[in-house]
């Protein structure tokens, strides 16, 4: 093999990877089961970790999903002899941009597998100690912070020693979170001084009603507990502060009949979630036609309900933003994205035929997003892709992208509509912008040392914001 070919097939490689990192969680899909996605991603880490080790590591700069991001900080801390340079900064300035639960369960698969070399008790220091409140782990990650404090042999404060390892030991706290715990076993007004998720339970144990219990906890909750228990009594979901794609999901989770009534609250609030994500890149993207895939297919899964149609609603609404002029084919034939449903087959073909022969001039970009389950009828839209990129526009006057949210784990990747069209994996709308930046190195055009000195620069400004 030429180190040209070598080369493409490692910048490949790597592509592969990344787009399994950012839409891959580990979960049910719609055509493949949970344990499929554990032993098809846990072959891509092992894969990409030993062959493109320092790639490997950049990609905790890039915008993967927080369940990957954790995968690769636990295979890099599993084999410090073969670290490379930035490798423990790296993982630091991701650990501390993830959920602490998710970090919490990250040191407990570490002290599960007798990882305990030097960089790995350095980072798990390094993060303890930046947490503003461990009074407040305690309470809320109590075995997390646990197996932590164990497995660094650390000695935490005297009161946070006493609430982890002997409770009975004090009659009273002086923290006031450790002190409220204790009390809500008996005092139920203790409870409501708790945080949400650790109240939850001492209001069942209570037998408080959940709506009382929602109406009188809701001052606590965060932005997120609002959204998940939006249904609640006295609990009303801000709309003016939901990232794009949770938007979407919270929209496609309400009846017809109750997006029909709020359609101009929701659109509204859609259009300016849109407007805030593409900044000022607004306007800039020229024509722009769109092909979202709204099937069957698209209702996801039991455990990512809706997700893929959420992200093509927040794509739709995004490009509309990032367009000068813009044109939306959806693949059941619909005109109103409020009422989207994932229902009947995946014309995939026919739609990109639309957006390419619409009246007026061409495109200047056509971006689709679906599964690429194209199957009425099978395999129309990669061959109508091939002849309008080898035959209609071989110059490329258009630029065209794949977008897939969701991971094929018997591919090893997402899957993929024509190879002329570059694909990547995307699991929020927000990342749009970037990901078609990044699809430009699935052409099969640029090499290994392109997309090195990419990442090399997403390294290096990632590093920068957050101060490492």
């Amino acid at each position: 093999m030429s180190d040209s070919l070598a080369e493409l097939v490692a910048a490949e490689d790597v592509l592969l990877f990344v787009n399994a990192a950012v839409t891959a969680t580990g979960q049910r899909e719609f055509r493949s089961s949970a344990a499929e996605q554990r032993l098809s991603l846990a072959f891509l880490h092992e894969y990409v970790r030993v062959n493109y080790r320092p790639l490997y590591a950049s990609c905790l700069a890039l915008d993967i999903n927080d369940h990957n991001a954790a995968l690769i900080a636990e295979h890099l801390l599993r084999t410090p002899h073969e670290a490379g340079p930035h490798e423990g900064r790296l993982i630091a300035a991701r650990l501390a941009l993830l959920p602490p639960q998710r970090v919490y369960r990250l040191f407990g698969a570490l002290r599960a597998a007798k990882v305990n070399n030097r960089r790995t008790r350095a980072i798990m220091r390094d993060w303890l100690a930046a947490r503003p409140d461990l009074g407040l782990d305690a309470v809320k990650y109590r075995t997390g912070l646990k197996t932590a404090v164990r497995h660094l042999h650390l000695t935490p404060g005297a009161e946070t020693g006493d609430f982890l390892f002997a409770p009975r030991r004090r009659a009273r706290y002086d923290h006031a979170l450790l002190d409220a715990y204790r009390r809500a076993h008996h005092d139920q007004r203790a409870v409501y001084e708790l945080p949400f998720t650790v109240a939850e339970g001492f209001a069942a144990r209570h037998g408080v009603p959940r709506g009382v219990f929602l109406e009188r906890i809701a001052p606590r909750m965060t932005r997120l507990e609002r959204l998940r228990t939006q249904r609640g009594p006295g609990v009303a979901a801000d709309l003016s502060t939901m990232p794009l794609t949770r938007l979407a999901l919270y929209v496609l989770a309400l009846p017809f009949e109750e997006r029909a009534a709020r359609r101009a609250e929701l659109t509204g609030a859609l259009r300016a979630a849109a407007r805030r994500t593409a900044g000022p890149q607004a306007g800039t993207w020229g024509r722009v036609a769109a092909v979202l895939d709204d099937s069957y297919s698209s209702s996801g899964s039991g455990v990512k309900r809706r997700r893929p149609l959420a992200v093509a609603l927040g794509c739709h609404f995004l490009l509309e933003a990032l367009a000068e002029s813009y044109r939306v084919h959806w693949t059941s034939g619909g005109t109103d994205p409020l009422l989207v449903r994932p229902y009947g087959p995946t014309p995939l073909g026919l739609r990109v035929l639309d957006a390419l022969q619409a009246p007026g001039p061409a495109p200047d970009r056509l971006v689709i997003v679906s599964d690429g389950w194209d199957n009425a009828p099978p395999g129309l839209a990669g061959e109508v892709l091939r002849v309008w990129r080898s035959r209609l526009d071989p110059e490329r006057r258009t630029a065209a992208v794949h977008l897939n949210p969701v991971y094929d784990a018997g591919g090893f990747d997402v899957r993929r509509l024509a190879p002329s069209v570059p694909t990547a994996g995307v699991r929020d709308a927000e990342d749009l912008p970037a990901l078609v930046e990044i699809a430009q190195f699935a052409e099969g055009r640029t090499g290994l040392a392109e997309l090195r000195a990419h990442l090399d620069r997403r390294v290096e400004l990632f590093l920068k914001e957050a101060g490492a």
